[in-house]
């Protein structure tokens, strides 16, 4: 917790989630509670959870709408700024209300992302790879879309081994809802295929140029950019190709909103793909966008927080179906679960020995890499 989730960018949460001023989230990490809170300027404040006076929490609420902050316990008021603005009976003169205001946390918006750092002094090369990823990000318009649907996993294991199962497809036969529009070759390249994946494989080959050609043609950038493990701010973008019609996550590959997002010109432009170390990832699609983010609770539970977006003007039953919008990832996330679940039982055995990655695994040994890094820097 120290080396890592508090001294690195998280990611928090989306503007969707904060659409007007005075909404704000509350979001945990470990013992770190913060609120997030959209001010009038558009911006996030990110402030600590904890009131200035005994350290009551000072919202328990994990979202909704306020003016000021008042923390129920002795009705401290905070402006949203963090700004302590009333303080009953307070000792006159000798008070200095400058000197209590929340405390604050660093905060970033990316294309319509929410992202918090804890340190005080950030990393800088966070800065550094926005320029990258934000192409790839904006046409979607995360700052005109709405949430959909929010779905909160207790996973029974450590973030590291959330993260993990999330960098590789080795074992997405186990997801067979997933598997009807992401190619399971994902991960693999040529030499790689088993021979039950070979005609996957060529379907997906032929997917994939067709996707770029499609992608050339509107001046939308696709190609895999990966630094997992050799920054500070390890990522991973790219737009890749859908099985089926290659529209959206649907068993069939279709659409599952009838309204495209922002400006993007056509259905069928895949997913583009976005991995950011150490606690998120994201699937953006033409018609909705679906965010993830791991936030630790303990040494053995990680609270998985999913989050589908679909643009502000779409209406519920008459655009989208919001069972039919949430089917695969709803069912993809519980067998996520579950197998993070038994890994972390077996990994908590005197007899488990790591095992070989194989090949298809590399991401994951990219970010036991990237965390070996980053935990040896602070260390020392």
């Amino acid at each position: 917790m120290e080396g890592i989730f508090g001294n690195h960018w998280l990611f928090a949460a989306s503007v969707a989630e904060l659409p007007e001023p005075g909404d704000y989230v509350t979001v945990d990490y470990g013992p770190h509670s913060l609120i997030l809170v959209r001010d009038d300027n558009g911006g996030v404040n990110a402030l600590h959870n904890v009131c200035r006076h005994r350290g009551a929490r000072v919202l328990t609420e994990q979202s909704g709408t306020t003016g000021n902050l008042v923390c129920g316990y002795h009705s401290w008021t905070y402006a949203p700024d963090g700004t302590l603005i009333h303080a009953a009976s307070a000792p006159g003169e000798k008070f200095d209300k400058d000197c209590f205001a929340l405390k604050r946390a660093h905060s970033r918006v990316v294309a319509g992302l929410v992202f918090i750092c804890l340190a005080t002094e950030p990393p800088e090369d966070f800065d550094a790879i926005i320029p990258t990823i934000e192409p790839y990000l904006l046409p979607h318009e995360l700052n005109k879309t709405k949430v959909a649907y929010q779905q909160d996993i207790l996973e029974e294991g450590n973030w590291k081994l959330v993260m993990e199962n999330n960098r590789e497809c080795y074992h997405c036969d186990g997801h067979p809802e997933l598997a009807c529009s992401l190619f399971p070759t994902w991960g693999l390249s040529d030499g790689l295929i088993p021979p039950h994946l070979e005609e996957v494989w060529d379907r997906n080959q032929t997917a994939e140029q067709e996707l770029q050609d499609r992608c050339d043609r509107y001046g939308l950038p696709y190609r895999v950019i990966e630094e997992l493990n050799t920054r500070i701010a390890g990522f991973r973008i790219s737009r890749e190709s859908l099985d089926g019609h290659g529209e959206s996550f649907s068993e069939s590959g279709r659409r599952l909103s009838k309204k495209l997002l922002g400006d993007l010109p056509d259905f069928r432009l895949g997913r583009c793909s976005l991995h950011l170390q150490p606690n998120s990832w994201f699937h953006m699609l033409s018609d909705h966008v679906i965010t993830f983010a791991a936030f630790p609770i303990n040494e053995r539970q990680t609270l998985v927080r999913t989050t589908w977006l679909v643009a502000d003007d779409a209406v519920e039953g008459v655009d989208y179906d919001l069972d039919t919008l949430t089917h695969t990832w709803k069912q993809t996330n519980l067998q996520d679960a579950n197998f993070v679940a038994l890994c972390q039982k077996g990994a908590s055995s005197p007899a488990y020995e790591q095992g070989p990655y194989m090949k298809s695994e590399y991401q994951v040994e990219m970010f036991i890499d990237w965390y070996r890094q980053r935990m040896q820097e602070h260390l020392a």
